[in-house]
């Protein structure tokens, strides 16, 4: 009996190291996989961006799927797209701005009354969580960016040069984190993760902005005067309505230009995609997109997602507000 025990104690043993030996290979793995993701992305970053470059005027799209949303998406603004998971940011109006005759403290409207939403969808169009955001005067969430762990969402007063709120979000929670204050209507927001610095576009995107982070997660410099930090933008071919970062010190810009011959003719709306520097905010490459619902809207009218497919691009458009369609293209870039 002895023997026969301490040959169980014995197995005991050797099965346990086997188990540990098992969970040091798991983990060691897990680790391993983890750290590589960042490099994942950054490459496929990287390619998005080199076949935006390669986008000419005529470009073939293909729509590849129309998919209805399922519940009213109010104005959809910005759009990341995670694994199989589609995170919307919008805007839902309850009272719209009313114009000032004159300029009143700075502004040429009032604040109006909504509500910000980011959206969190799956890919066929069913909502999964809505998270509200902003507080008061400040509702109207602008483009978003994906780093990798945290979507970036800016919020703002539905009117030029006003204020706003910078939100990062855990995508799996759905619990966002105030990062700093700004006066200025900030409508668009990217996380270059070389340098960690956060890149901000304005109202119709005419001023650019950068925000340095610290170790502690925080804004260094989120308290400097807007027109110290500010750049100007030196391209007026678009408003930018959502950008994302693309590595190497570059943001994927797409938007929107309205047009009339004459203030009483029919508005003309082209849409167009930007792969911007932001070392001097000029663009690298600019092509228009000329695509348009059957309603007539222009695709890069609200928000857009771009990434690589087996021949070239996929994009992910939604310029419909309230009732939306998610509008899936590809273009063949070799």
């Amino acid at each position: 009996m002895i023997e026969t025990a301490s040959s169980i104690i014995a197995a005991a043993r050797y099965a346990q190291g086997r188990s540990v030996v098992r969970h040091v290979v798991t983990c060691v793995a897990f680790t391993a996989a983890a750290a590589a993701l960042p490099s994942v992305r950054a490459d496929t970053q990287s390619v998005t961006a080199e076949r935006v470059m390669k986008l000419t005027r005529d470009s073939s799209w293909k729509l590849v799927a129309s998919v209805p949303i399922g519940f009213v998406t109010h104005h959809p603004q910005g759009l990341v797209k995670i694994g199989q998971t589609l995170y919307v940011s919008s805007v839902e109006v309850k009272v719209p701005t009313r114009r000032f005759s004159q300029p009143i403290d700075g502004y040429d409207r009032d604040t109006g009354d909504g509500v910000g939403h980011l959206f969190k969808i799956d890919m066929d169009g069913s909502l999964i969580a809505d998270l509200r955001l902003g507080e008061h005067t400040i509702y109207h969430p602008g483009g978003i960016d994906y780093d990798g762990k945290s979507i970036w969402v800016p919020v703002a007063e539905y009117r030029p040069n006003s204020r706003s709120i910078i939100y990062r979000v855990d995508p799996e929670k759905m619990t966002a984190t105030e990062v700093f204050r700004f006066a200025d209507h900030i409508g668009g927001i990217v996380h270059n993760t070389d340098d960690d610095t956060l890149h901000g576009v304005s109202w119709g995107s005419r001023r650019f902005y950068r925000w340095t982070l610290g170790h502690d997660g925080k804004v260094s410099n989120a308290t400097t005067p807007p027109e110290k930090l500010r750049t100007l933008n030196t391209s007026h071919y678009l408003d930018y309505q959502d950008c994302k970062y693309v590595v190497g010190a570059r943001m994927l810009c797409t938007g929107v230009t309205e047009l009339r011959q004459t203030p009483a003719a029919p508005l003309f709306r082209l849409g167009g995609i930007d792969l911007v520097d932001l070392h001097d905010g000029r663009p690298l490459h600019q092509v228009p997109l000329l695509l348009w619902t059957a309603g007539g809207l222009d695709m890069t009218h609200n928000p857009v997602w771009i990434e690589p497919s087996a021949t070239g691009l996929r994009a992910y458009f939604m310029p419909e507000d309230d009732t939306s369609t998610l509008y899936i293209y590809d273009v063949d870039t070799k």
